[in-house]
């Protein structure tokens, strides 16, 4: 749709795609025909930076995310265990120490399950906790076993206290993994219910198949399974994990050094399944205080953080993996890393240009003034997530203090630059829900009622923007998604309101009537039967708000 005509009252769509616009299609004979009345229809919202295995295995796990102390916490673990099979694991998932003071201890937790294995998911990610039988089962208790790179055991005067850091994660998760494929394809296919449901039709899952964060080294094969068995109700761009990747062999006129086996690389797939960038971390996580930043946190021991390998390892893979055609999705959260990212990409068009790269910086959680001005440059596309300022505003607050506080997750000063800004979640970190998402990018509000970095603040078409027409682009689909146009995919939602006509505090509350992808509904059924043998649809899109940026 043209600037010139921003809504429409009728959108015609034959085998999966939008042919036209009221007039032009008007007149055609139709199969079906719908009424919307006074609901709002946009194209289908797209988020960035999500975890879809992780958190459709979290549906299935004991939930903490609603503890507000230990003993809570630890209560919740007893009863959970109750209707387990002896010799089964306590899994558990969204613990926040900022919330109830502290992590599980080991001792806690040994109390909490008699004898069984206990692993205890941080709501970041970036950490977890375990108990004794953990601790000697991977053969931390007795010291034989050290944390690895980029990894950390934490100790008390008594030993191990159960907190893992970072790449030391790693040594529970090889208890654990590889997950059948058959399980993977159970929770993505029950995070897509969840995705249709809230208006997605498309996310990007931020790292398969290797390291921490990896389900198993065939995890592709579980997406590929959910859509043939008609479960994948949302299309998904999937990232490798750099540990994935390895050195390869190829005529040295192609320059392919470092990938996947085949030279298949980002782009490899289709409008369902797609392989997106490399995904690689850099540092920690900023609510657990291990992202890398130049000047000490504000609380938590003062430190710095950590980064995940060492500068020259990070760097070459990052300069490799351009080199040999993938896209980049380097994890960055503090400045520090966001420093390296910045550098390594700049080095790695320097080695070989490739105007057309559309490299990335996950979470770009604390931007320094200096630092904007390189995003443009270099083209580098930033990927924060919104709704962390409602969940974890208040902690991230606290961590890098007054002077530092206008630097977390920007949004507007990248606008400002010509910078594109997409909207995601890093879910299940913080809640999906795209529209929850506009509504911090408009509010910037805590869940204590602050608002954080208010200049940072965008209006309601600018956040609708960003999980279509940006969120599309960033993963070099604006091609075929993100607005509602002839040709593109026929992908869009049915609002009970426009973001743009509610008070900014409402549009978290926005219903969501019902999703189409490609056509087809995929959620709410029961309401587009409603509307059938009636009229035309209304239809609204923020294409208008398409502008040609680099």
């Amino acid at each position: 749709m043209a600037d010139t005509a921003p809504t429409a009252r009728a959108m015609g769509v034959l085998h999966g795609r939008i042919v036209g616009f009221d007039d032009y299609i008007l007149h055609l004979p139709a199969k079906r025909t719908l009424d919307c009345a006074s609901a709002v229809v946009v194209p289908g919202f797209g988020d960035s930076h999500n975890h879809m295995a992780w958190f459709g295995q979290s549906l299935a796990e004991l939930d903490l995310s609603g503890c507000r102390t230990l003993d809570e916490l630890y209560d919740a673990v007893s009863r959970f265990a109750l209707d387990l099979p002896e010799d089964a694991w306590v899994v558990g998932s969204g613990y926040d120490d900022t919330v109830m003071g502290g992590h599980p201890h080991r001792s806690g937790l040994d109390q909490s399950a008699a004898g069984r294995p206990i692993w205890l998911k941080h709501r970041s990610g970036h950490m977890c906790a375990v108990n004794t039988e953990v601790l000697e089962r991977t053969g931390i208790a007795d010291g034989s076993v050290a944390a690895p790179e980029g990894g950390k055991i934490v100790r008390d005067a008594d030993g191990p206290t159960g907190l893992l850091e970072e790449q030391a994660q790693k040594l529970v998760t090889a208890m654990v993994v590889p997950y059948p494929v058959t399980d993977l394809t159970d929770a993505i296919g029950a995070a897509s219910a969840v995705y249709a449901s809230e208006g997605l039709t498309h996310v990007v899952e931020a790292g398969i198949g290797s390291g921490w964060i990896g389900r198993s080294p065939v995890e592709l094969a579980a997406y590929v399974e959910a859509r043939r068995r008609g479960v994948l109700k949302t299309r998904v761009q999937l990232m490798a994990a750099s540990d994935a990747l390895h050195p390869l062999q190829s005529n040295s006129a192609d320059g392919i050094t470092f990938g996947l086996d085949l030279g298949i690389a980002s782009g490899f797939g289709d409008d369902h399944v797609r392989l997106g960038a490399m995904k690689i971390f850099i540092d920690g996580s900023l609510i657990g205080r291990t992202a890398a930043v130049t000047e000490p946190f504000c609380d938590h021991g003062h430190g710095t953080g950590s980064f995940q390998l060492s500068l020259e390892e990070l760097t070459q893979r990052i300069v490799d993996a351009h080199c040999s055609g993938w896209n980049v999705a380097a994890h960055a959260i503090g400045d520090a890393a966001v420093d390296l990212a910045l550098d390594a990409f700049a080095a790695a068009q320097q080695k070989l240009p490739r105007p057309d790269a559309r490299h990335r910086v996950e979470h770009a959680g604390m931007v320094r003034p200096d630092q904007l001005s390189r995003f443009a440059s270099l083209r580098i596309t930033p990927v924060p997530q919104p709704h962390f300022l409602f969940e974890v505003g208040d902690t991230m607050a606290a961590a890098v203090g007054t002077e530092r506080e206008p630097w977390v997750y920007r949004h507007k000063s990248f606008l400002d630059l010509g910078v594109r800004v997409p909207g995601s979640s890093d879910r299940p970190v913080a809640s999906g829900a795209p529209l929850l998402g506009m509504q911090s990018m408009v509010t910037r509000r805590t869940s204590g009622g602050t608002t954080l970095g208010p200049q940072e603040r965008v209006d309601a078409e600018t956040a609708l923007r960003a999980y279509t027409v940006d969120a599309a682009w960033t993963a070099g689909e604006e091609d075929r998604r993100g607005t509602l146009e002839s040709g593109k995919l026929a992908d869009f939602v049915f609002l009970s309101a426009h973001p743009a006509e509610v008070p900014p505090d409402g549009i978290g509350e926005i219903t969501v009537l019902a999703t189409v992808l490609e056509g087809s509904c995929v959620f709410g059924q029961d309401y587009l039967n409603e509307l059938l043998a009636t009229h035309h649809t209304t239809v609204q899109s923020p294409s208008h708000l398409e502008r040609q940026k680099g």
